[in-house]
């Protein structure tokens, strides 16, 4: 997989993988790297913004084409549509709020790794390992810890009420599961 540049245009970045440069293809790649973690349909929406009227299945058709060339990377957080994010060619992972559902990327631990090499590779050839942090971010905590005394509630029970921070923060929600948290 390619090493995505972000600092190339779109148009240059679809050219130097031999994709063909198209209105579409150059609304996708914006609209994501603006907002990294958004699911198609939000993805459309934004492209509809920007040129007008474009089919849902046209949006995907460019998203998996993005991601088959490493210009973006689809991930999926359990409970939740596939989320994109131009942010290739590196192992990042991601954190996830169990009540406001944001998604922020956090690096890889630098050097060695036990836990993201697998112990027995059965045949496989590992690409990647894709590590999701599941918890509460700073602006969820305090409230959840006013309403409980322990996370626990949390992690296995839909909030009642979604703090308010959420309206207008930019990070990306998924929506929360209940339960099992594992994963993009």
């Amino acid at each position: 997989m390619p090493l995505n540049d972000a600092t190339l245009e779109p148009t240059a970045q679809l050219r130097s993988v031999g994709l063909r440069v198209t209105a579409p293809r150059v609304a996708v790649l914006t609209a994501v790297a603006a907002q990294p973690h958004s699911d198609a349909d939000e993805v459309a929406a934004v492209v509809r913004s920007r040129i007008g009227s474009v089919s849902t299945q046209a949006v995907y058709d460019v998203l998996r084409a993005c991601v088959g060339a490493g210009l973006l990377r689809r991930i999926e957080p359990a409970g939740s549509s596939a989320l994109y994010e131009s942010r290739t060619g590196d192992n990042h992972h991601h954190l996830v709020c169990r009540v406001c559902t944001t998604v922020v990327d956090v690096d890889c631990v630098v050097g060695r790794s036990p836990c993201l090499e697998p112990s027995e590779s059965h045949g496989f050839v590992v690409e990647e390992a894709e590590i999701v942090f599941w918890g509460l971010c700073s602006d969820c905590a305090p409230s959840v810890d006013a309403q409980d005394s322990g996370i626990a509630h949390s992690a296995t029970s839909a909030p009642s009420a979604i703090p308010s921070h959420t309206a207008s923060n930019d990070a990306r929600r998924v929506s929360p599961s209940v339960g099992n948290h594992s994963s993009t």
